[in-house]
């Protein structure tokens, strides 16, 4: 059994701690969580608590540190992530991030593969609302791959952004175009799965990146496109709600314990 806690406890980390405490992760004993909106925090600890489960809320990141664990699911931000990574690692405790937009900076990602390497343990970068991993990572060690990341979204999910105004609700427009690297600066929190892409293929700087908004649609589309002398492959995956990223945890934290694991 494998102790676990949650870093992020809103509606993503939730739906992760509520697949714990159904007992679709057996493997999984759910420890601790934390987060800065303490309500949420404890909403979760109060649902195990009504199952038997004794699940504390702790009061900052050391304290859910010192509870232990094996394994941290964080479903916080990239600030977050940036912030956490590392002491968690060196804790020896194992991760599953959402937030893989912290990964574009080269400079941390080299710090946090270090660091677990040092401490002997892993960095699960979940597929979130996109997938296709395993064929962009073999066709980038195949050699000569060149990736294309498309994405659609509603004009609403841009507002607060830089790139939204009132137009975008009466016309179609590409909003973004450039790396991944530079989409993730523009758009902090919307964005973790194209560097997620990215990275398992041919790296933030060179993974070229399109966001197109659309009246009316609702949702996302994540499309991914690698191709080398031998390889043409394209995963294209539409999701009407955010619910799948939370899912994605789910179905990594199954494999990390699952005696048969789909690569």
């Amino acid at each position: 059994m494998k102790k676990l806690v949650i870093a992020g406890c809103g509606k993503l980390g939730t739906i992760v701690a509520d697949a714990v405490l159904d007992g679709i992760l057996p493997g999984y004993e759910l420890v601790g969580v934390f987060s800065r909106t303490a309500d949420k925090a404890e909403a979760i600890a109060a649902k195990a608590g009504e199952k038997g489960i004794g699940c504390r809320v702790t009061e900052d990141f050391k304290s859910l540190m010192a509870l232990k664990p094996d394994i941290m699911v964080e479903a916080a931000s990239p600030a977050a992530m940036r912030e956490w990574a590392c002491e968690a690692l060196r804790n020896g405790v194992s991760i599953v991030t959402l937030s893989i937009g912290a990964f574009a900076d080269d400079d941390f990602y080299a710090e946090v593969t270090r660091t677990a390497a040092d401490n002997n343990a892993h960095v699960y970068i979940a597929s979130g609302a996109t997938g296709g991993f395993d064929v962009l990572q073999t066709a980038a060690l195949m050699g000569g791959a060149k990736a294309e990341f498309f994405n659609e979204k509603g004009p609403d999910a841009l507002k607060g952004t830089a790139v939204y105004d009132d137009t975008l609700q009466k016309e179609q427009r590409t909003v973004f175009s450039g790396t991944a690297a530079e989409a993730i600066k523009m758009f902090p929190t919307k964005v973790n799965v194209t560097v997620a892409a990215a990275r398992a293929s041919v790296g933030p700087e060179n993974m070229k990146v399109t966001m197109r908004s659309t009246p009316g649609f609702k949702g996302d589309t994540q499309r991914v496109e690698i191709r080398n002398e031998q390889v043409h492959a394209v995963i294209d995956v539409y999701s009407a709600t955010a619910e799948i990223a939370a899912w994605s945890v789910v179905n990594t934290l199954r494999n990390i314990t699952s005696p048969i694991v789909f690569c």
